[in-house]
């Protein structure tokens, strides 16, 4: 082997720390095992090259703008609440402006299944499209962390050697920066991230005011922070490997038809370095140079297939169209493909099961649509107060005794008349005069009803009551009634 030929495979494996584990022959072998963990269950570190490319600047476009929306969102109010609120402790959620409580919990429901569908179809159709472009994990990762990374220590060739280097000024300095601005910048996500639970004014209180009068808030944004910054600095593309189940879930979710981050190899095999001599028409396109896996940030070679690792970020896209230009050989031998169109040149085709979910979904997003649209603003349950009886009173009519709880699902102030829909009969509150509910604000009271003596004969008596708003039902129930006849 030349002096050039021994260069070359040095380069091919840099990329990890033992550089006997790394497999740079077609074959089954890279099944036997995670990329990232070595023969004695020992992690393999990846030191990925700087990525660039038309696909990384499309990506980082797209990074920039999902970044933007993910920090501007939970300042952006509608009737002065949040745009969007995820509070679990309160139980209040606010989508899009749209307010919904635990009585709405259905909904959410029906929210889930027709999300899990959707994430079904995009990834029989795309792929992990999502994981390489809009995932949080990878845009931060890639994006963000593994950038400053470059700033500061260099590209993957250079932060390899920099971690073998003995201990010294630089290094040490190199690191403290990096990781103080980690910390600082795991600080901000988890800060925006819990904002989106508490919303934007609490989380200001919290930062403005003492730490004694918040200790729980604080000790939820030191978690927060820790936890981002242990993923960011540490565990990396571990998390999408071992802990996120979409990777998980590919063998079930992929055929021949998804459309993937696939290499060509009816056209790059076989694989042949070039050398003087080598006979072109029996060479594949591909040369053999290993960019492809350099720059992959889950240290995979595309070249055996897809695999659990890979989360589409198009990186090998980019290095290997950069060579085939060096080479003057046609771009694309790593492109967006399904296996179909790669082994027999078919074009997308809607199968059976791409059909059946989009049936699902479609159906699951116009019942959501109808139910929200019809949602009442106003939640009520009523019952009977327990333990009580029915009282006659003077007059001979008949009263009973119910709880009230009423939620205010909107963000104004309304005032809540009550009437009795079907026989005349007499509400009256306990211990006010109105029923006058503040913006979000559950109410829990007492309410007499009370109707005439020649109703309550009837045996098993219901009654329909409304709720209204400004001379308009906005809600409306069935409860029984106790009296003599029963």
């Amino acid at each position: 082997m030349s002096v050039q030929e021994q260069n070359e495979e040095s380069d091919f494996h840099y990329l990890y720390e033992d550089e006997d584990e790394l497999i740079t022959k077609t074959g089954d072998s890279f099944r036997d095992r995670v990329s990232t963990i070595d023969k004695r269950g020992r992690r393999v570190w990846v030191y990925p090259h700087k990525p660039k490319g038309t696909f990384h600047r499309f990506r980082a476009l797209t990074a920039a703008i999902l970044i933007a929306i993910m920090v501007g969102t939970p300042f952006i109010k509608m009737n002065g609440e949040p745009f969007v609120l995820l509070n679990v402790i309160e139980r209040k959620f606010i989508i899009f402006g749209m307010q919904f409580w635990m009585q709405d919990f259905f909904l959410f429901a029906l929210m889930f299944i027709a999300l899990v569908i959707f994430i079904v179809l995009f990834t029989a159709i795309f792929g992990r499209i999502w994981c390489g472009w809009a995932c949080p994990q990878t845009i931060f990762m890639e994006m963000v962390f593994r950038k400053i990374e470059f700033m500061i220590e260099g590209d993957g060739p250079k932060q390899r050697k920099l971690n073998q280097s003995p201990e010294s000024f630089s290094k040490i300095f190199k690191k403290t920066l990096k990781h103080t601005i980690f910390f600082a910048l795991s600080w901000v996500i988890g800060n925006i991230f819990l904002s989106y639970i508490i919303g934007v004014d609490e989380l200001f209180h919290i930062i403005s005011e003492p730490v004694s009068r918040h200790a729980v808030g604080f000790t939820a944004m030191f978690c927060f922070t820790l936890v981002f910054y242990g993923i960011f600095a540490r565990f990396r593309e571990q998390a999408c490997i071992y802990i996120c189940p979409y990777g998980r879930l590919q063998s079930v979710l992929l055929d021949k038809n998804s459309i993937v981050v696939a290499y060509y190899f009816v056209r790059g095999e076989p694989r042949t370095k070039l050398r003087k001599g080598i006979d072109a028409s029996t060479a594949g396109d591909c040369i053999d140079c290993g960019l492809c896996v350099r720059v992959c940030p889950t240290g995979i070679d595309i070249r055996n297939g897809t695999q659990l690792e890979c989360v589409n970020c198009t990186a090998c896209i980019d290095a290997c169209n950069s060579v085939m230009k060096k080479v003057h050989k046609p771009k694309n031998l790593i492109k967006y493909a399904s296996m179909n169109q790669i082994e027999s040149n078919q074009k997308f085709r809607i199968t059976q099961r791409i059909a059946l979910y989009s049936t699902l979904l479609v159906a699951l997003i116009v019942l959501i649509s109808v139910l929200i649209v019809t949602k009442s603003e106003l939640g009520v349950t009523m019952f009977r107060a327990k333990g009580t009886e029915y009282i006659i009173n003077e007059d001979k009519s008949i009263s009973n005794l119910y709880t009230l709880t009423l939620i205010n699902k909107t963000s104004e102030q309304s005032e809540i008349e009550i009437r009795v829909e079907d026989i005349p009969a007499k509400v009256k509150l306990i211990g006010r005069d109105k029923l006058i509910l503040k913006p979000n604000q559950l109410l829990e009271t007492a309410v007499i009803i009370k109707i005439p003596e020649e109703y309550a004969e009837k045996e098993r008596l219901e009654i329909k009551v409304g709720f209204y708003k400004n001379g308009k039902k906005i809600n409306s129930l069935k409860t029984n009634f106790s009296s003599p006849g029963d």
